[in-house]
C-alpha cells in the first residue's frame, strides 16, 4: 500500500518505511526507502540537504529547544495543533481512570474475601480475569494520558 499525508505523525504510527525524494546536487531525482516512520526517516537522514540547511538557519538556542522537544516528538513542529480527539481525550482520561481505579478497589475487596474461592469458583475466576483485565485498561489510559499532556506541554511551550 503506498499512502501519502501530510499528517506526520500519523505516519509515523501507521508506515513501516518511508519512501523520500532526495534532491542534491550530486544525485538529482533520487528516491530513498527509509526504515520506519517520518520521524525515523529525519533521523536516518542526519545530515541530508534539508538538515543542513535546517542547521544553517536555525539559533542556538531554537537548537537546543529542538534537540528537547526531538525527545518527546521527533518532528518538532511548532505549529502543530492538538486534534479534537486528544484535546476530547485530554479532558475526559481523567475521570475514566478514576473510574477504573475504583473498579479495581471494588474487586480487590472482592477478592479478598478468603472463603470467595471455595464458595463460587466461578465468581472467584470472573473477578479475577476482570481484575486483570481493568489494570491493562488502566496502564494503557495512563500512558495515553501521559503521552498526551506530554504533547499539549510541548505545544505550550512552543507559544
Amino acid at each position: 500500500v503506498v499512502l501519502v499525508s501530510h499528517d506526520r505523525d500519523f505516519l509515523d504510527r501507521v508506515v513501516t518505511s518511508v519512501i523520500a525524494h532526495e534532491d542534491d546536487a550530486r544525485h538529482p531525482g533520487r528516491w530513498l526507502e527509509y526504515a520506519g516512520g517520518y520521524s525515523d526517516m529525519l533521523a536516518q537522514r542526519g545530515a541530508g540537504p534539508a538538515a543542513a540547511a535546517a542547521a544553517k538557519a536555525a539559533k542556538p538556542k531554537a537548537a537546543q529547544n529542538a534537540a528537547m522537544n526531538a525527545t518527546i516528538k521527533p518532528n518538532g513542529s511548532s505549529s502543530r495543533k492538538m486534534s479534537f480527539k486528544d484535546k476530547h481525550a485530554l479532558e475526559t482520561l481523567p475521570g475514566q481512570i478514576d473510574t477504573l481505579q475504583g473498579e479495581i478497589g471494588a474487586l480487590e475487596q472482592t477478592l479478598a474475601d478468603p472463603k470467595l474461592f471455595g464458595r463460587d469458583p466461578a465468581a472467584f475466576d470472573a473477578a479475577s480475569a476482570r481484575l486483570t483485565q481493568i489494570m491493562d485498561e488502566l496502564a494503557g489510559a495512563e500512558e495515553n494520558w501521559l503521552t498526551l499532556e506530554m504533547q499539549r506541554e510541548e505545544l505550550e511551550a512552543d507559544k
